[in-house]
């Protein structure tokens, strides 16, 4: 244990049924030389009991109990404690290849590299026994210095490979020195990784996929109703829109990038309004769409969004119309297709 490659951090939270398989999968890594902090924020099942099993037969496992916070509070303790060259984090409720921290702890100390960032798939069960698995990545390249990182990230954000931590291997010394933690907000991973890549300068990417990121818990982030989604969306691309002032980057790439994502986002916020746990009236959803399809930003951005899919033009046409008949028609058709046949919406989420 003094000397410690790997600092992994998973937080701990009603997943009595799948953290043992993520805890076993590092288990199985390749690379021996980590720490395993696992904080149980204040779960109610049998998810702390579970990790402590682990623990007592593991000297590497250290099981932190605390009151519940949320994610952000969890990850952040285990960060203040973390002894590890790199951080890598870990969801409790999915489960990655026995070679990934391997492979991302030689390209790091290979390239020097302050972030390295892999593929992924995403195992989405349309049964108890069956799924369908996406994978995403893009080709490798390694990037030595923030211009030229900063000029090709919208090929990143785009194949959603910027927004979560567990594809990321951290340089534990470049958090520190910038004192980076996850924010106590919904979604918490985005703005983290926004904060990791804006001072960001050496950065490797792999085509491989490691984490297997599993679509499964009815109860689970993606699957809920949000009654603050919109706003949370609109709070989102003003960061997104910061980040590039910031790195004064304006190239139409990347201003495509963020016009086309804001837009996609903007129709799961509608699709959002058609979720059968939304309790409003209709007139009050049509208030609503109205509302949102009448900013002077979506006018702007569906001008620049260029859908990279039949599927998602059609989804734009009456956004385009500002119809809000037809856009709350197109919902419904989302969220029916999203509750019945999980394994078709997969599909087309994964073409858009």
């Amino acid at each position: 244990m003094s000397d410690i490659k790997i600092s992994i951090i998973m937080p701990v939270y009603k997943v009595e049924e799948y953290v043992g398989k993520a805890i076993e999968s590092i288990q199985a890594q390749t690379l021996t030389e980590w720490e395993f902090l696992i904080v149980d924020d204040g779960t109610p099942d049998k998810s702390g009991i579970i990790c402590d099993e682990y623990a007592k037969n593991d000297s590497r496992i250290q099981v932190i109990h605390k009151e519940n916070g949320g994610a952000p509070s969890a990850r952040n303790v285990a960060i203040d404690i973390a002894k590890g060259e790199y951080m890598y984090f870990m969801d409790s409720d999915d489960w990655a290849e026995p070679d990934m921290l391997e492979d991302m702890y030689q390209l790091a100390k290979k390239n020097q590299s302050q972030l390295v960032v892999t593929g992924f798939f995403i195992d989405t069960y349309y049964d108890e026994d069956n799924y369908l698995s996406d994978k995403i990545y893009v080709d490798d390249c390694v990037y030595m210095t923030k211009e030229e990182f900063r000029k090709n990230a919208y090929r990143y954000f785009d194949r959603n490979l910027l927004y979560t931590p567990w594809n990321k291997l951290y340089d534990a010394e470049y958090i520190r020195k910038y004192d980076l933690k996850f924010p106590k907000t919904l979604w918490d991973d985005f703005p983290f990784n926004l904060s990791v890549v804006r001072n960001i300068e050496r950065v490797t990417v792999t085509s491989k996929p490691y984490y297997h990121f599993i679509r499964k818990r009815a109860e689970s982030e993606t699957a809920a109703y949000r009654p603050n989604m919109y706003e949370k969306r609109e709070e989102e691309h003003g960061w997104m829109i910061d980040l590039y002032e910031f790195w004064n980057v304006h190239d139409a790439g990347s201003k495509e990038m963020v016009a086309r994502r804001y837009v996609e986002r903007l129709i799961g916020c509608i699709e959002n309004l058609t979720n059968p746990k939304c309790d409003l009236s209709y007139g009050e959803k049509r208030r609503q769409v109205k509302e949102m399809l009448g900013k002077q930003r979506v006018k702007q951005t569906v001008k620049i969004a260029k859908p990279k899919s039949s599927y998602m033009k059609v989804m734009l046409v009456p956004v385009k119309m500002k119809n809000v008949t037809l856009t709350l028609l197109e919902a419904q058709m989302i969220t029916f297709v999203k509750t019945r046949n999980t394994k078709l919406f997969a599909k087309l989420k994964a073409g858009r």
